[in-house]
């Protein structure tokens, strides 16, 4: 639970921003509508393949309703509203970019909108390279593997990873979410690189959303 405030009602520490929980989400919802015609403005630019095309077009769509469906029902606070808000334009950027290889992110078989309880979660990372390529486990910044954004605190145990490049990645990542309490949100980035022989081809990163129950 939030500290409550003088009114009985939860602390949060964004509420200066809105008057209300209520109009941060519908202005998020608005703002998440509005981007997304930027990242289909990418895709015109790209001139690709009709079925690419179709595809990453279809994927933004898909995108902007599963991300303003969360900000609407499950998002309690400014703090999930905002969570749930940049996961969707990091979803939305990503597959604007596509995906130039395979690779998956999966916490309880479930990708990109997924539930689990507070606690250790599993997460599965899955990849494999195009010919004459391999994989592995990227960073998203020099100092910092993964990028997390979540309404608790959480970790990544990264103490297990291995360095190589492998012809097919199958990661078993621990994510430690005991301070975690039903209805937080936790939004988390995984990149996995391309390699031909050790030398980085292509990196993409994969983001998904838990929602705690």
């Amino acid at each position: 639970m939030l500290p409550l405030d003088k009114d009985g009602v939860p602390y949060d520490e964004g509420s200066e921003r809105a008057s209300s929980v209520e109009d941060y989400k519908v202005t998020c919802i608005q703002f998440i509508k509005d981007i997304s015609s930027d990242y289909i403005a990418w895709i015109d630019y790209y001139k690709l393949p009709p079925e690419e095309d179709k595809l990453r077009r279809g994927r933004i769509h898909a995108i902007v309703e599963r991300t303003n469906d969360w900000i609407a029902k499950i998002a309690t606070t400014i703090k999930a509203v905002d969570v749930v808000m940049n996961d969707g334009i990091q979803k939305m950027a990503e597959n604007t970019a596509g995906y130039p290889f395979q690779m998956g992110v999966f916490v309880n078989n479930i990708s990109g909108y997924t539930l689990a309880k507070s606690g250790i979660i599993d997460i599965i990372v899955k990849a494999v390279g195009r010919q004459g390529c391999k994989v592995k486990l990227g960073w998203h910044q020099k100092e910092k593997r993964f990028l997390i954004n979540s309404t608790a605190p959480v970790t990544i145990e990264e103490s297990n990873i291995p360095d190589g490049d492998f012809e097919l990645l199958d990661l078993h990542l621990k994510m430690d979410a005991q301070k975690c309490q039903q209805r937080d949100v936790i939004s988390f980035t995984v990149i996995v690189t391309e390699t031909r022989e050790g030398q980085e081809q292509e990196r993409r990163g994969m983001t998904t959303i838990i929602h705690i129950g």
